[in-house]
């Protein structure tokens, strides 16, 4: 089997064979000895006939002399290894070359059919390895796609967390605020027994105060009444009074005017009485003595009159002057009495007013 039918049978993965040589440059840094390496992995490994242009677009290294002189030696060295030397001193050279040549041939013959053995194998290998890398892929592929779902996931977890960590923030928030509010109404309670407590004392205390006043109240309703009693009473009395002195006033006023005409009647008369001395004056001289005696005792009398009317008009001013302040005390005690608003019976001050208007 020649290598071209060899190489026409199998396929070489590029990529394969690009790791492999990878590793080889690694392994031997000489430039003969990796072009060497390289033939005897495309030779045998994977049943490629090597040239020294493919030797050469593999490795890239060095010139192009480089991967044919290595080429030229992976041949020598492959002729030397495939011949067969028999060593034995009883053969002929002809013989002996002849042996060595079958030999070679059945040497070549069982590479030949371990090669193929070989290829087979390898076309297994391959296509297990490609329906490996096809299940890779498939599997990349799905763990793409799993990786997006777990990304995904991972950012829903993430975004879970997040709203987690905010609940959490937010519910020790409510419970900080409950707290406050707790204590709040805690101490409101607290307040409120304490204003509960000082409002039931302070209505005692309203209370107590207020039965004091309404006592007080009372008692000055009580004196308020009495008080008005003796106003009215007063009042009464003062009108009385005041009535009493009126009528003294027009009696004196009635007598006084009396008194006045009669004084006026007199002084009249006395004016007559002079007159007609007067004209007696002239006729007796005689009775000038006598008339003037007469007229002293007529003008003692006239100023005994007039004294007497002095007196009575003075009298008469004194009694108008007291009936005044009789009048301005009764509206004083009318004034204090509507100052206080006090309610009292309806019917008995009413009843008195009216007797005091009437008396």
């Amino acid at each position: 089997m020649d290598a071209e039918s060899t190489t026409g049978q199998h396929s070489v993965s590029d990529h394969q064979l690009a790791v492999e040589i990878e590793r080889l440059r690694v392994d031997f840094t000489d430039t003969q000895d990796l072009y060497r390496e390289v033939c005897v992995l495309l030779f045998f490994r994977y049943g490629v006939t090597p040239t020294a242009n493919k030797l050469y677009q593999l490795v890239h290294k060095g010139s192009m002399s480089a991967p044919a002189e290595a080429l030229r030696t992976f041949w020598e060295d492959l002729r030397k290894k495939s011949r067969v030397r028999i060593e034995h001193p009883d053969l002929p050279d002809s013989l002996r070359a002849a042996a060595g040549e079958m030999v070679a041939a059945l040497w070549t013959q069982a590479s030949g059919a371990a090669e193929q053995s070989l290829w087979s194998l390898r076309e297994q290998a391959t296509e297990s390895i490609k329906l490996a890398q096809e299940a890779q892929q498939k599997a990349e592929a799905e763990n793409l796609g799993m990786q997006h779902v777990v990304e995904q996931l991972r950012e829903e977890i993430r975004a879970g967390r997040e709203r987690s960590l905010q609940l959490e923030r937010d519910l020790a928030s409510e419970r900080a605020s409950n707290e406050a509010l707790a204590n709040q109404l805690v101490t409101a309670g607290q307040q409120i027994k304490v204003t509960e407590s000082a409002l039931t004392e302070a209505r005692q205390d309203f209370a107590a105060e207020l039965e004091k006043q309404r006592q007080a109240l009372e008692r000055a309703e009580e004196r308020l009444r009495g008080s008005e009693k003796r106003a009215l009473l007063e009042i009464d009395r003062e009108r009385q009074a005041a009535a009493r002195l009126q009528q003294e006033v027009n009696q004196l006023r009635q007598s006084n005017h009396e008194a006045v005409e009669q004084h006026i009647k007199e002084t009249a008369g006395f004016q007559t009485k002079v007159a007609d001395l007067n004209q007696k004056l002239g006729i007796a001289e005689g009775l000038l003595q006598a008339q003037k005696e007469a007229v002293v005792v007529a003008a003692g009398q006239l100023e005994t009159l007039r004294s007497l009317i002095g007196e009575k008009e003075t009298r008469i001013a004194l009694q108008e002057r007291e009936l005044s302040l009789r009048d301005l005390r009764i509206d004083a005690l009318e004034t204090e009495l509507a100052r206080k608003p006090i309610q009292r019976p309806e019917t008995e001050p009413r009843v008195r007013r009216k007797k005091s208007a009437s008396a």
